[in-house]
């Protein structure tokens, strides 16, 4: 039996008829739909799990990448609209750059007739930062950017040494790294959702204590939560926090 899948411009994912909500998995710099695989297999049917492709990678290698974060959202709302057509409740989950991304997404979809966000979940990452607290900062270069990648994913940086494939997988990296060095909100807008913040109790860029500046984002509380690992968790305790966003999400 074949399950049938959900495949758009932007999202991926594993059809779920049943479900009672649908939780939209936003990739970290560089990242793709594929970061999330699996996750449908280890949550109940009543949660369809659906993850973004960002523009500029694998399969959608030949689209530009966009000049700014606040423009991808600005894209991913639209989709949201056009390519998940029903009223189905949402919940976002954003790693790394994808909490960034997240978030805006979520600042805009309370302009979005007929959708409702129930749970913003922001994983190894702070809340953005103001321009007065840190500014925007020049693009990095590519060696920066891969000392950051060995820094942050020693297994996952491998792929970059290869030289073949550095020309087909840095431009989509280079361009999140950019997008992030300019992202500088002029004001934090705070969402009328709950916010639960994650996190790897060893995260080099991130520490735990870092996931509480979420709760300047929302006025339905904060809930913090640490897991043993580094910045990519996510990875080794996928059945853990998996059934931990469950019992949030239901």
């Amino acid at each position: 039996m074949t399950v049938p899948g959900v495949r758009t411009r932007w999202f991926r994912g594993v059809s779920a008829p049943g479900a009672r909500i649908r939780l939209v998995c936003f990739p970290h710099a560089g990242g793709a739909a594929a970061s999330f695989h699996g996750w449908a297999t280890l949550t109940p049917p009543e949660i369809e799990v659906v993850s973004v492709q960002y523009p500029g990678r694998q399969d959608r290698l030949r689209d530009p990448c966009p000049a700014t974060l606040e423009e991808l959202a600005d894209a991913i709302t639209t989709a949201i609209s056009v390519e998940l057509p029903d009223d189905l409740p949402l919940a976002f989950f954003g790693h790394s750059m994808g909490s960034s991304v997240a978030y805006e997404v979520a600042r805009r979809l309370g302009d979005v007739p007929g959708r409702t966000l129930t749970h913003l979940i922001v994983s190894g990452r702070p809340r953005p930062r103001l321009p007065q607290e840190k500014a925007p900062r020049p693009a990095p270069t590519d060696t920066e950017i891969l000392d950051r990648v060995r820094l942050l994913d020693p297994e996952g940086a491998a792929v970059y040494e290869h030289p073949e494939l550095r020309p087909v997988i840095m431009p989509a990296l280079r361009a999140d790294f950019g997008l992030l060095a300019a992202y500088r909100p002029t004001h934090l807008h705070r969402l009328q959702v709950p916010v639960t913040a994650c996190g790897g109790d060893r995260d080099p860029v991130c520490p735990v204590e870092a996931l509480s500046s979420w709760s300047d984002v929302t006025t339905e509380g904060l809930e913090v939560r640490a897991f043993q690992g580094n910045h990519f968790y996510l990875n080794s305790r996928k059945e853990e926090l998996l059934a931990f966003l469950t019992s949030r999400l239901l």
